[in-house]
């Protein structure tokens, strides 16, 4: 092998390993979301308010302030069947982010755009919340989906160049 090939299968090597990096964290967001839509199907014919002021009281809160309040208000409008659908919402994420993790882990074209596509769509989100309330894990948050954006960029970049190669 030479040192040109040797160069290139490099960057190639490298950028598998951040595609299956992303398939792994795209696969453990899928599996905690699919995780939270079983959690909240076994809330299913339960007593949630009760279960929610429970958990008010173990952590040592005041439900009479501010944001246990909200909390135990949003609880108590939570019906059975928005309990379902939001099941099945968070179902649904979990699902297209799991066949994305698979896309990527295998380094499929399609699974790349998802990615790029989906990861951008957040972006003008995060920039408007670090605008608005300035922190480090809003800043973290924004660089991290950048960076996994101009990743999947990068890798169908490189597909389309690697088509050029091929075809010449």
């Amino acid at each position: 092998m030479n040192s040109a090939e040797r160069r290139s299968r490099a960057p190639a090597a490298l950028n598998t390993a951040a595609l299956r990096t992303v398939a792994f964290f795209e696969a453990f967001k899928g599996a905690v979301v699919l995780a939270a839509a079983s959690g909240l199907l076994l809330l299913i014919h339960k007593d949630v308010h009760a279960l929610a002021a429970k958990l008010i009281e173990h952590l040592h809160l005041n439900p009479a302030s501010r944001y246990p309040h909200i909390f135990l208000d949003a609880i108590s409008n939570l019906q059975d069947t928005r309990l379902v659908m939001l099941a099945i919402g968070a179902a649904a994420y979990a699902f297209v982010r799991l066949v994305e993790a698979y896309g990527l882990y295998f380094e499929k074209a399609w699974a790349e755009v998802l990615a790029a596509v989906s990861g951008a769509i957040y972006v003008p989100f995060e920039l408007a919340v670090l605008v608005r309330q300035p922190s480090w894990h809003g800043a973290l948050l924004l660089a991290v989906n950048l960076v996994v954006v101009a990743l999947m960029v990068n890798a169908l970049l490189r597909r389309r160049q690697r088509g050029r190669h091929n075809a010449d």
